[in-house]
């Protein structure tokens, strides 16, 4: 029987197909990242739109100048702010830039939703995120950073969920071709259990879950992370953190890279930061995470 029909047989029955964590050789190697949305008030444009940013104003050769000035070994530069002309010369400036500049472009992130069910919209959104692997491809970046959807959308249809892992499906198989790693994010309010189903339910060793410390809003969302870690690709970590009644907390880093480095992470740890006065802070916690790391 196939992977696929086996893990099929085993939901029939109220089991879930075990994939198993990712295999990792070697003691855990937590490498430090900057996500471009950390300074997103300061970017000059936003999801295809000009903006005037906060000065100072930057574009992503901007942003790697800031890591290399920070001297960030990594760089998430999220798709929301790269102007709409960007073409194939454009990305590959920006890998040269990002290798003169010693910094490595770590991935890149794009905001699709696989959880509106069948119909037209899909079809866009698919279209569009396999644009944005070709654009990974171009500019050196080895993984993408997936959205499945939201709970909420999930909700609405029993089917929804298993057609967003069929969309996931489609489009890890053609990034495994160019040799891209697609991370599925705990966002939208998916429960650890939901990211787990989704990563059993696509069959590749290039898929695996983009985890984001800041995104499992439940009673215990330490634990959740401790489920998710080992099947993780990349790792995006936020200061705060939610519980299930929205009382947010300042996250508990030496935990949380504890728990990373338990289950053997080999990686980069991006810091999305959230908070205000990015640029006086995000230094601060650059070096404290550095330390724990």
């Amino acid at each position: 029987m196939k992977r696929r029909s086996v893990i099929a047989g085993l939901g029939s029955i109220g089991l879930c197909g075990a994939r198993g964590p990712i295999e990792r050789s070697g003691n855990a190697n937590l490498r430090l990242g900057l996500a471009a949305y950390s300074l997103r008030e300061h970017f000059t444009w936003m999801k295809g739109k000009p903006k005037k940013g906060r000065e100072p104003a930057i574009d992503m050769f901007g942003f790697l100048n800031v890591c290399a000035k920070w001297q960030v070994p990594g760089a998430e530069l999220t798709s929301y702010f790269f102007p709409p002309n960007a073409d194939q010369a454009y990305f590959r400036k920006i890998r040269h830039h990002a290798h003169t500049s010693g910094v490595t472009v770590s991935g890149t992130a794009i905001g699709n939703n696989f959880s509106k069910g069948r119909g037209e919209h899909l079809g866009q959104e698919i279209a569009t995120a396999k644009r944005w692997i070709d654009r990974a491809v171009w500019m050196g970046a080895p993984h993408v950073r997936f959205f499945a959807g939201t709970s909420k959308d999930f909700a609405q249809e029993h089917d929804r969920l298993k057609i967003a892992i069929e969309a996931l499906q489609e489009c890890t198989d053609y990034a495994g071709k160019r040799g891209i790693f697609v991370g599925v994010e705990n966002h939208g309010n998916l429960t650890s259990k939901q990211v787990l189903e989704i990563v059993n339910g696509v069959e590749s060793k290039w898929f695996g879950v983009n985890l984001d410390t800041g995104n499992f809003h439940s009673k215990d969302p330490y634990a959740d992370l401790e489920k998710c870690a080992p099947y993780a690709v990349n790792i995006q970590l936020k200061t705060m953190m939610k519980d299930d009644k929205g009382k947010v907390f300042p996250a508990d880093l030496e935990r949380i890279t504890d728990i990373f480095k338990k289950a053997r992470y080999q990686g980069f740890v991006v810091l999305e930061y959230e908070e205000n006065q990015a640029l006086q802070n995000i230094p601060r916690v650059l070096t404290k995470l550095q330390d724990l790391m």
